[in-house]
């Protein structure tokens, strides 16, 4: 058994997410949606930041559920800039709140599930990094879903934040060779 991916450390809630939730395909719509919005509060920031205020970030924003962000106005920017718990950062709340209605003029979960997985043709891809050196921070795809993402309405989904969220989503499967958390997590061989 080969060593786990070095990013987590050794922080007990980093290995837990390492071993059971980064890379794990996510299929559920809307799930998907609340970890891009998690992983655009985290710019700029440590993941384990985001990760150790998961929970706040749930019930500061009701169980993120699209259909109720979408309709939040300036009273509910401000209940959560004073909210503690979370990341206070005015240009991401608001921009929750886009891309709450650009998730919806998507067409919602299903929809929404559909065209993000279309772009790795319905199976995670699978790389083959040997060191986390090698690898990328960003990549041709999560740019041109990046792009996508902005021309339908979302914010705070830059190539890097993309490529990250396909990481965490299973959308891409960078688990380093040799770590436990790999191979489960790869298609089967084709043949």
């Amino acid at each position: 058994m080969g060593e786990r991916c070095g990013w987590c450390g050794d922080d007990p809630l980093y290995v837990a997410y390492h071993d059971t939730e980064w890379g794990v395909p996510e299929r559920d719509g809307r799930a998907l949606w609340e970890k891009l919005i998690l992983d655009g509060f985290q710019a700029g920031l440590s993941w384990i930041t985001i990760l150790r205020k998961r929970d706040n970030f749930r019930a500061a924003f009701e169980g993120f559920e699209p259909e109720r962000i979408a309709t939040w106005d300036e009273p509910e920017v401000l209940r959560l800039l004073g909210d503690e718990g979370i990341i206070r950062h005015r240009g991401k709340i608001e921009a929750t709140i886009g891309n709450a209605q650009a998730y919806l003029d998507m067409g919602g979960a299903d929809a929404f599930s559909g065209r993000m997985w279309s772009y790795v043709g319905g199976a995670p891809i699978v790389n083959d990094f040997a060191t986390l050196a090698q690898v990328p921070a960003a990549t041709p795809l999560s740019t041109q879903v990046s792009r996508d993402l902005k021309k339908a309405g979302f914010r705070f989904c830059g190539p890097t934040i993309v490529y990250a969220w396909m990481q965490a989503c299973g959308l891409v499967n960078d688990h380093v060779i040799g770590c436990p958390a790999r191979g489960p997590l790869a298609p089967p061989a084709q043949g």
